[in-house]
């Protein structure tokens, strides 16, 4: 099979749809598939039997850059003859769109407070008139990484199940693993001097991400111990809801580190009370690592959580969550049920399905 696939920046991570696109072609690459990458730029070298083919273009102004992209990614597919194209980018023509942002109208309705303006930045316009053309698409097949996605996609842009395919993504459960907590543990201890349980929370975006909820609950909860912050945001009105609700000593923001898979290790347990996640990828590498995950039912990565077994499900109330702090013996348990459910999710068995579908879709 000769297939591509399109993604603007090939490269390793550390998160997001970039990561995703670079696991699932070195797995590929690995196989011996005729694989080549479309992108307008490569910071890392090729994985292994993986071609890249760079197709430049702006860099500046997004709705210039996206747009460009789209065009140049649709003229190199064509020009190919490639068998499958899958995207993990927002361009109009391939075979597969992986909608791995969800809903970009879903996500504006649930994080700006005024979406109808949004709609008409330049930015957020392109974004929809893209998303709404390959929806409208009866040739292209929808790639989604929930259920939650597929859901959403088929009730608000009418597109059938017959053009919906979920596949989760996958983890690397050597890099995610429950044996980096002997050290981790105790390296992070000694690092920020803390005492008493730890809960992490960890993503860019602090707003969309929920911080808040995370803060309220610790408060509300009474449990003892630490909420660490990893990511990028602006602290500043977090640290005041913290000292106002007297846990400030206790929420540390750590902003980004590059040793999260240590983090996750260390965490005794992790939230993330999103308000709009497709799948938040951090769940799962937590849940490799052997954290149980609080989260809500606005992110996908819920799909896999089997509440009181393996992590906690919350709407706007995480206080039940962090006051499992209380009982270690209970988050160890969960955290091995975690790292269970996690080992279903390897990046061979999410190329073995992607593989399934290219190979539906060719005949």
């Amino acid at each position: 099979m000769r297939a591509a696939i399109s993604i603007e920046s090939f490269r390793p991570g550390p998160g997001g749809v970039e990561a995703a696109a670079f696991a699932l072609a070195a797995e590929l690459g690995r196989r011996g598939l005729d694989l080549t990458v479309l992108c307008r730029e490569a910071v890392a070298d090729a994985p292994p039997g993986v071609t890249v083919r760079r197709l430049g273009g702006p860099t500046f102004w997004q709705p210039l850059r996206v747009l460009a992209f789209s065009r140049r990614a649709g003229r190199a597919a064509a020009g190919a003859g490639f068998e499958v194209v899958q995207a993990f980018s927002r361009t109009r023509h391939q075979n597969v769109y992986r909608a791995g942002g969800g809903s970009h109208a879903a996500y504006m309705e649930r994080v700006y407070a005024r979406p109808a303006l949004r709609r008409l930045s330049p930015r957020h316009a392109l974004l929809l008139a893209i998303e709404g053309a390959v929806f409208a698409d009866q040739s292209q097949t929808v790639l989604c990484n929930s259920r939650f996605v597929a859901d959403e996609i088929a009730r608000r842009h009418g597109v059938p199940a017959a053009r919906l395919e979920v596949i989760y993504n996958g983890v690397d459960l050597a890099r995610f693993h429950p044996r980096q907590r002997a050290g981790a543990e105790g390296a992070l201890r000694a690092e920020l001097a803390l005492d008493g349980p730890i809960a992490l929370f960890a993503g860019s975006g602090f707003a969309r991400k929920g911080l808040e909820r995370a803060i309220a609950g610790l408060a509300r909860s009474g449990a003892k111990g630490t909420l660490l912050v990893a990511g990028a945001g602006d602290a500043a009105v977090f640290r005041a809801q913290a000292d106002s609700l007297g846990v400030g000593p206790r929420v540390r923001f750590l902003g980004l580190r590059a040793d999260l898979p240590a983090l996750y290790a260390a965490a005794d347990l992790f939230v993330l009370p999103t308000r709009y996640d497709p799948f938040a990828n951090a769940c799962l590498e937590a849940m490799a690592a052997g954290a149980p995950v609080a989260t809500t039912l606005d992110n996908g990565a819920a799909e896999l959580i089997e509440p009181g077994a393996n992590g906690f499900l919350c709407a706007d109330d995480f206080a039940p969550a962090f006051r499992a702090l209380e009982d270690p013996q209970r988050l160890r348990e969960m955290g091995a049920a975690a790292r269970r459910t996690a080992e279903r999710f390897t990046w061979s068995a999410h190329a073995d399905a992607v593989l399934a579908l290219w190979g539906r879709l060719r005949r």
